[in-house]
């Protein structure tokens, strides 16, 4: 399936990328992020697993075991802290 996966903030600069459409086996977010952190570079980095990432489905916030659908719009950014 294809999926539009966004990157924020030091994600984003760490990948080069805000945007890319990402064509995929993955079911769920957990297996998307384990394909996207294959590809090495600053995906592996930036993604890798133990890192405070959050993940957005659909603008809604969401839990790595959520199930992809055609279409889905995906968003990775690091937790951020107000003040």
């Amino acid at each position: 399936m294809r999926v539009t996966v966004k990157y924020f903030a030091s994600i984003r600069e760490a990948i080069g990328v805000g945007s890319e459409m990402v064509d995929t086996m993955a079911l769920t977010l957990a297996g998307l992020r384990h394909e996207l952190i294959a590809r090495g570079g600053g995906r592996a980095e930036s993604l890798a697993h133990g890192r405070a990432v959050r993940v957005a489905l659909d603008q809604v916030m969401s839990d790595e075991s959520a199930m992809l659908a055609e279409g889905a719009e995906v968003a990775f950014f690091p937790p951020v802290t107000g003040g």
